[in-house]
Order: structure tokens, then C-alpha cells, then sequence
């Protein structure tokens, strides 16, 4: 049963990439319209997709809970604005790495020289 959910999830994928790929760009609308006609996707030819102004985007996750496919969190990496897997591992496990270094950083005196004086107060030299 997992298997089967598993095809129709890349089969659907496939089609999606294929929609964005091959939509139409309208430069002067500035809108991305469907080529064809994606009865899996239920997306019909000539349907806006994409457009700049305020526009309910398409997601690939109700499109998966139309088929109702279980599971749709293991099967598909978050959105980017959740975070996403990349996210995760820039916040969690790289910064595990670098608190090895944190206790050496405590006992490094770094030696920084005095600076001098500016000359004009900062504001460099004056030409008359």
C-alpha cells in the first residue's frame, strides 16, 4: 500500500515539474500559464499559475491531499518558508560543530593595539 503511494507521489511529482517547465511566461500580464492540460494535477490549459500581484499560488501538498495520500510530511521536504531540511541543518547540526571551538574562543586573549589618535578630530585632513 506504501508503494503504490509512494509511485503516485513521484509520478505526480514528475507532472508537476513538467508544468512548471514548460509553462507560458506572460510578460506583459506577468503571470505563468499552463501549456497543457494536467488532469492528474487538476490543472486545465490556460490556468494562471504563477503571477506576481496578490495570487494564491498553487501547492503541490493539496494537490496531494486531493488524492488523499497519507503520510504527505515523509514523503515531501517542507516548503522554504517553513524552513526546510537545509534550514535545519544550518541551524542544528552545523552549529553543533562549531561549539567545539567556543571553549577554546573563551581563553584566546586576542591582542589588539591601542589606537591612535585621529587626526582632525576624524575628519581627515582638510584642503584649502
Amino acid at each position: 500500500m506504501a508503494l503504490t503511494h509512494k509511485e503516485k507521489v513521484e509520478d505526480l511529482h514528475l507532472q508537476w515539474k513538467k508544468l512548471w517547465k514548460e509553462r507560458f511566461d506572460d510578460k506583459v500580464r506577468a503571470e505563468g500559464v499552463a501549456t497543457t492540460e494536467y488532469n492528474d494535477l487538476f490543472i486545465e490549459q490556460g490556468t494562471i499559475i504563477h503571477a506576481t500581484r496578490t495570487f494564491k499560488t498553487l501547492s503541490f501538498k493539496e494537490i496531494l491531499k486531493q488524492h488523499q495520500i497519507e503520510n504527505i510530511d515523509r514523503l515531501i521536504p517542507p516548503d522554504p518558508q517553513i524552513g526546510g531540511w537545509t534550514k535545519f541543518i544550518k541551524t542544528n547540526v552545523t552549529n553543533q560543530q562549531s561549539r567545539k571551538h567556543r571553549r577554546a574562543e573563551l581563553y584566546y586573549e586576542e591582542n589588539k593595539p591601542e589606537k591612535q589618535q585621529l587626526k582632525k578630530g576624524g575628519r581627515g585632513w582638510l584642503h584649502k
